[in-house]
C-alpha cells in the first residue's frame, strides 16, 4: 500500500538535504513551544514543556494580550503587557550535516534575548530591532536538540510607543561547509555609474573554520534583472587555518538597468565557494544600480533627476497585526502607501525585520533606515538606557553589514531627537563601512551629520524665516496631523488646545463660524480628561501646519528635499500625550488607520502625488442631527483640470484644484439636504470620472470583499437597503473560519476600543467598517468564512427596524453550501423565533442571536439597542474642544496620592502632597520642535491659614531648575491659580518634576507648556 505521509516527508527530507548541501537557510519558524514565565529550567533538553503553547514564528505575545490600563507599557505602549518569556524547539538533524557547520539566525527579537542549545549557553542580545547568530556547531548531536530563548521584557516601558514582545522575526538554520561565507558577508557595491557603463564591485567575506590551511575558489556571477549572465570571475584564495579573508571581484557592466522608484530592476550576485571542486557554499545577494546626489540648493537627486521626497515615517509595529507581521502583509502595507504617492518611508525609530528592506527593493521604494531612537534614556527602560554605552557599536555594525546591499536604502538615519558626543563615533563608523550613502538624523547630532534632518521644528513659520541651511535638508518629521476615519469638525484644532505661540504655527481659519458637527465617540461625562477628543477629517487639526501647507512648502522650495509626514499609518501607543490615555489607546496620525483604511488624507496626498485619474469627496452625506440648510463644507480631492459638484442632478459649479494650500482642494458651502452629492472630474474638457455620497438608510446588510493570498484581509462593509454605506454604522460583526486558516486579528480603526484585536471572532465596526485579518495554515483545503451581524442604528434615532445578515466568502478551494438558518430574541430568552424579515424593537432591548448550518451552532450574538449606546449625539456646546494640560493624576507620582475632594478640578483628580516630604510628581513632556526656554504654567490650590503660599522643588530632566517656586494662597482656599516658571526643554523626550519640601504643599491639577 502508498504510503503518502512517508512520501511526503521523505520528500521535505531530499528537499532539505537538497538545501543543505548547498549552504542555503532552511526555515525554523514552525512548531515552537511558548510559555510567558520565568523558568530557568527551561534551558535543559529534557525539561517538560508538554503544558506550554505551540505556536509558530513570528510571535508577537503583547500584541495578543488584553488592552489592560494597568498594563506596563502604559499609556506611551499602548496599555500592552511585558514580562518574561521563553520559547523552545526540539529538531533532529538530517545526517547529510554532520559535517555541517550550524548557524540560527534570528531576525528579530525584542528583547534582551538569551540563547542556549542542549543547555549550552550562547548568548545575550539586548536590542530588540537587531538580527543576529549564532554558530550551533559543537553543541549538536544527531537526534533531539533543542533551542531555548528567554525573553526579558521585565523593565517597562523600554519604548516610547508599542512595541512587540517575543521572536516577532523569522528564524533560520543556515548549514555551510566549515570553508564558507560569513553571514552578511557580501558587499556589492557600485561606486561609478554613467548611463554607459556601472563599476560593480563585489567583496565576500570567506570563513575557513576548519583546522587546516585551505585553497578556495570563489567565484562571482552577475545576472542581469532578467535573470541572463552578464558578468563572471573567478579567484583561487589561499585562507588559513581557523581564519578568514575579504576577497575583492569587480566588473563593468554595459548599458546598466537602473534601479528607481519607478523600474525597480534588481541585479543578482551568485557566490560560490569551491574546495577541492566540490561547492562548500553559495549565497545568492540582490543589488541594484542607482546614483543618489544631495545638494545644498536643489535638494534630492535620484539617477540624475531632481526629485521631491514624498515620505511618511512609520512604527514597525503600526498597523492591525502588531509586530509579527506576516510577509504579505508587509507587502500590503508598503504597496498602500506607493498607491497613495509615496516613494520614501522614514524607519521610526528603528531598523525594520530583513523582509521589509527586500519589499522596499522590489516595490520600488525608498527606504531612510534608522538604527536608533535615543543614545541615551528616552523611555524609563529603553535600550538607550538598559544596553546603548555597552553595545551600540556592535548592533551599529550588525545593522550597516546587514542593510548596505539594499538599494532602496538611500540614507542612514543615526537617531531620533536626542544627543551625546557618540555622534561623531556613529558617522564615522558608517563611513567607514559605507562610504558611498550619507547621514542623517531626527534632528539629533546635527553638526555631525552629511544631511540636516529636522522633525517637528521645520514645520513652523520660524523654520522658513531664517536663513536657509549650509547643508543638504530634509523634514524627517512632518507635519504632524491628526485624522480620525470618517470624523468631521470645521472648527480648527491644536494639539495644544490652541496656536502655541512657542510654535510659530502656519494659520488655518475655520472653515465655519460656528461648530455644525455634533457627534462623538465618547460621551462627555465619560471623559477622563478635556484631551479625549476625536480629530477632524477636513486637515484642520494639528501642532502648526496642515498636510497642504506642508506640501506647498515642499514642493516649492528648491533646498527642501522632501518630507516624512508622522505618520503613514495609525499606531498603538503615544496614547496618553495627545489624546488624554485611556481608553483610547492609539496614535491617529497616519493617512491610513489601524485597520489600514484609507482616511480623506489619504486622497489628498494622491491628488497631489498621482498621475492615475482620481476623484474623492469629503464628507459623506449623511447628517440625520443636522438642521436642513445647515451650510457644509463640502470639499473633493482630484488631480483633474477641474470638478463640477452635483446635489440632487443639480449643478452646483465647477471648481479646479489649485496650487495654494488653501486651494489645492475644490470647494463648495453646500446647504444640507437629504439626497446625493456627484462629483464629475474632467480633463481637457471631458469627463473621465465621477463619483458621489447618498444619504443613507439604516443599516440593514453587509457587503463583504477580499484580498490577499497567504493573508486574507477581508473587509466588511455595513450597508443600507439600497445598498449605501452608513457611516456611523457600529454593529458587532461575527466571523466563524471553517478550514485551514486562523484570525489573526479584528480590526476596525476604532483608537477607543480596547477589546482584544487577538483570539476574537467579533468586534464592532467603526464608521461603517470593519476587517478581520487571517492566515492560511495550508495550502490544501477549503477555507469558508461565515460573517454576520444584526444590524441596525444603536440608538434607534431615526429607524427602530433591525435586520439580520449573513454572508459566506471562500478564500481558498471549493464554496461550501451552508445550510444558514436564524434564530432570534429580544425579550432576552433563549433565541427561537427564526430570522425571516426585519422587525421592530423599542428602546434598551438586547436583540440575541444563534447562528446554525443545519443542526451544528456556528456562533451566537447580541447587541443592545439603547439611547445611550454608540456613538454621543449631542449639542453643539458638547463637540467643542477647550484646550487642556497634562493632568497630575495622569502623570508618574511616588509618596503623594490622588485626590478628588472639591470642586473646580480638571480631569478627575489632583495630587495632594499631604505631609509628605520627598514626594513628587512627573510629567513626561515630548518635544518634537527645536531645544529652548518655554513657559510653564501650573494650576494648583492652596488654602493653609496664616500662610502667605507654600513652596516646591521644580527639576527638568533631572535638573533643579528652582529650588524652591512659590505658590501664593488662592482666593477663598477653593479657588485654583496659576504658577508661571520659564523652563528648558531639550528636543524630543524631557521629564518635569515638582517635589515636595515642606509638609503643607499645594495641591497640584495640572501643567501647560506653552
Amino acid at each position: 500500500m502508498y504510503n503518502h505521509s512517508i512520501f511526503h516527508l521523505f520528500s521535505f527530507c531530499v528537499l532539505w538535504m537538497a538545501l543543505i548541501t548547498q549552504g542555503q537557510k532552511v526555515p525554523f519558524n514552525k512548531d515552537w513551544k511558548f510559555n510567558l514565565s520565568d523558568n530557568r529550567q527551561a534551558i535543559e533538553s529534557d525539561f517538560n514543556d508538554l503544558a506550554w503553547d505551540a505556536v509558530d514564528l513570528p510571535h508577537d505575545w503583547a500584541f495578543e494580550a488584553v488592552y489592560s490600563e494597568d498594563a506596563v507599557q502604559g499609556d506611551r505602549g499602548g496599555y500592552k503587557p511585558g514580562g518574561i518569556a521563553w520559547y523552545r524547539k526540539e529538531f533532529d538533524l538530517p545526517k547529510i550535516s554532520s559535517t555541517k557547520r550550524v548557524r540560527i539566525d534570528f531576525d528579530a527579537v525584542y528583547m534582551n534575548s538569551e540563547v542556549w542549545i542542549n543547555g549550552h549557553y550562547l548568548g545575550k542580545r539586548p536590542y530588540g530591532y537587531i538580527s543576529f547568530s549564532y554558530d550551533l556547531s559543537k553543541y549538536l548531536k544527531p537526534r533531539h536538540n533543542v533551542i531555548a530563548v528567554r525573553v526579558d521584557n521585565s523593565h517597562e516601558p523600554s519604548a516610547r510607543w508599542y512595541h512587540g514582545c517575543g521572536i516577532y522575526g523569522h528564524v533560520n538554520l543556515v548549514y555551510t561547509d566549515a570553508v564558507h561565507i560569513a553571514k552578511d558577508g557580501v558587499w556589492v557595491a557600485t561606486p561609478q555609474i554613467t548611463k554607459q557603463q556601472a563599476d560593480v564591485v563585489v567583496e565576500s567575506e570567506v570563513l575557513n573554520t576548519s583546522s587546516n590551511a585551505v585553497t578556495a575558489e570563489v567565484k562571482a556571477v552577475v545576472l542581469d534583472p532578467n535573470g541572463k549572465k552578464v558578468a563572471e570571475k573567478s579567484q583561487l584564495v589561499k585562507i588559513a587555518a581557523h581564519n578568514k579573508m575579504i576577497q575583492k571581484q569587480s566588473f563593468l557592466l554595459s548599458q546598466p538597468q537602473l534601479w528607481d522608484i519607478t523600474a525597480p530592476n534588481l541585479y543578482k550576485v551568485v557566490t560560490t565557494i569551491s574546495v577541492d571542486n566540490k561547492v562548500s557554499d553559495k549565497v545568492v545577494t540582490r543589488f541594484g544600480i542607482r546614483t543618489i546626489k544631495w545638494d545644498v540648493k536643489t535638494g534630492f537627486w535620484l539617477n540624475g533627476k531632481n526629485i521631491k521626497l514624498l515620505g511618511v515615517s512609520d512604527h514597525l509595529e503600526a498597523g492591525p497585526v502588531g509586530a509579527a507581521i506576516p510577509d504579505e502583509l508587509k507587502r500590503w502595507k508598503i504597496q498602500l502607501l506607493k498607491d497613495m504617492g509615496c516613494n520614501a518611508i522614514r524607519l521610526a525609530h528603528n531598523p525594520e525585520t530583513p523582509v521589509f528592506y527586500d519589499l522596499c527593493d522590489e516595490i520600488g521604494i525608498l527606504v531612510m533606515d534608522e538604527i536608533f531612537d535615543g543614545w541615551e534614556e528616552k523611555a524609563q527602560q529603553d535600550y538607550g538606557k538598559q544596553a546603548f554605552n555597552d553595545w551600540w557599536e556592535r548592533d551599529l555594525r550588525s545593522w550597516l553589514k546587514r542593510d548596505r546591499n539594499h538599494p532602496s536604502v538611500f540614507i542612514w538615519s543615526l537617531g531620533n531627537e536626542t544627543k551625546g558626543e557618540v555622534a561623531k563615533d556613529l558617522v564615522r563608523i558608517c563611513r567607514e563601512m559605507d562610504p558611498y550613502r550619507l547621514t542623517t538624523s531626527g534632528h539629533s547630532g546635527d553638526e555631525e551629520m552629511d544631511v540636516l534632518g529636522v522633525n517637528g521644528a521645520s514645520e513652523s513659520m520660524k523654520f522658513f524665516e531664517q536663513l536657509p541651511p549650509n547643508k543638504p535638508f530634509v523634514s524627517t518629521e512632518a507635519p504632524h496631523t491628526w485624522q480620525v476615519r470618517g470624523f468631521y469638525r470645521t472648527k480648527t484644532w491644536f494639539r495644544d488646545g490652541y496656536p502655541n505661540e512657542r510654535h510659530k504655527p502656519f494659520p488655518c481659519p475655520d472653515l465655519t463660524e460656528k461648530e455644525i458637527f455634533t457627534y462623538y465617540g465618547i460621551k462627555p461625562h465619560d471623559r477622563e480628561n478635556r484631551k479625549q477628543f476625536f480629530n477632524s477629517s477636513y486637515d484642520n487639526a494639528m501642532v502648526r501646519v496642515t498636510a497642504r501647507k506642508n506640501w506647498e512648502l515642499m514642493r516649492d522650495t528648491p533646498w527642501y528635499s522632501g518630507h516624512f509626514r508622522w505618520t503613514g499609518f495609525d499606531y498603538i501607543g503615544e496614547a496618553g500625550y495627545v489624546h488624554g490615555g485611556w481608553p483610547f489607546r492609539a496614535f491617529m496620525g497616519g493617512a491610513l488607520d489601524l485597520a489600514g483604511f484609507k482616511k480623506d488624507l489619504y486622497y489628498f496626498y494622491q491628488s497631489q502625488w498621482t498621475q492615475e485619474p482620481m476623484v474623492h469627496i469629503l464628507p459623506h452625506w449623511t447628517h440625520p442631527k443636522m438642521e436642513l440648510g445647515t451650510e457644509i463644507p463640502v470639499w473633493v480631492y482630484s488631480n483633474c483640470d477641474e470638478v463640477e459638484l452635483f446635489l440632487n442632478g443639480i449643478s452646483l459649479g465647477k471648481d479646479k484644484p489649485g496650487r495654494k494650500w488653501d486651494e489645492m482642494q475644490c470647494e463648495w458651502m453646500v446647504p444640507w439636504e437629504p439626497g446625493t452629492i456627484t462629483a464629475v472630474a474632467y480633463k481637457e474638457g471631458k469627463e473621465i470620472l465621477r463619483t458621489s455620497h447618498s444619504t443613507a438608510g439604516v443599516p440593514s446588510q453587509l457587503k463583504l470583499s477580499t484580498t490577499g493570498d497567504e493573508c486574507p484581509v477581508v473587509t466588511v462593509e455595513q450597508l443600507d437597503k439600497k445598498g449605501e454605506l452608513n457611516p456611523y454604522a457600529e454593529n458587532r460583526i461575527h466571523y466563524y473560519v471553517e478550514g485551514p486558516a486562523r484570525l489573526l486579528s479584528l480590526e476596525s480603526g476604532n483608537p477607543i476600543n480596547t477589546e482584544s484585536n487577538y483570539g476574537k471572532t467579533s468586534r464592532t465596526t467603526f464608521f461603517g467598517r470593519g476587517r478581520a485579518f487571517l492566515k492560511k495554515t495550508s495550502e490544501k483545503g477549503d477555507i469558508n468564512v461565515v460573517v454576520a451581524a444584526i444590524c441596525g442604528e444603536k440608538q434607534l434615532m431615526t429607524s427602530n427596524e433591525i435586520s439580520i445578515d449573513n454572508k459566506l466568502l471562500t478564500l481558498q478551494g471549493e464554496k461550501k453550501d451552508f445550510d444558514v438558518k436564524i434564530y432570534y430574541s429580544i425579550d432576552g430568552t433563549k433565541p427561537k423565533t427564526l430570522y425571516t424579515k426585519p422587525f421592530l424593537v423599542e428602546q434598551d432591548t438586547t436583540v440575541r442571536a444563534y447562528v446554525y448550518d443545519g443542526q451544528r451552532l456556528l456562533f451566537s450574538m447580541s447587541e443592545k439597542f439603547s439611547d445611550d449606546e454608540g456613538l454621543y449625539w449631542g449639542s453643539v456646546e458638547d463637540s467643542l474642544v477647550v484646550g487642556g494640560g497634562e493632568q497630575a493624576e495622569d502623570a508618574e507620582f511616588n509618596g503623594v496620592k490622588v485626590s478628588t475632594r472639591g470642586n473646580w478640578f480638571n480631569g478627575k483628580g489632583y495630587i495632594d502632597f499631604g505631609k509628605s516630604i520627598g514626594g513628587y510628581v512627573e510629567w513626561y513632556q515630548e518635544n518634537d520642535g527645536d531645544a529652548g526656554d518655554v513657559n510653564l504654567a501650573i494650576r494648583y490650590r492652596h488654602a493653609v491659614k496664616d500662610q502667605e503660599g507654600g513652596y516646591l522643588k521644580l527639576t527638568v530632566n533631572g535638573e533643579v531648575i528652582k529650588a524652591k517656586v512659590f505658590f501664593p494662597v488662592t482666593r477663598h482656599g477653593t479657588n485654583y491659580a496659576k504658577s508661571w516658571v520659564k523652563i528648558p526643554l531639550k528636543k524630543g523626550a524631557n521629564t518635569i518634576r515638582l517635589t515636595s519640601i515642606e509638609n503643607r504643599s499645594p495641591y497640584i491639577d495640572e501643567i501647560v507648556v506653552k
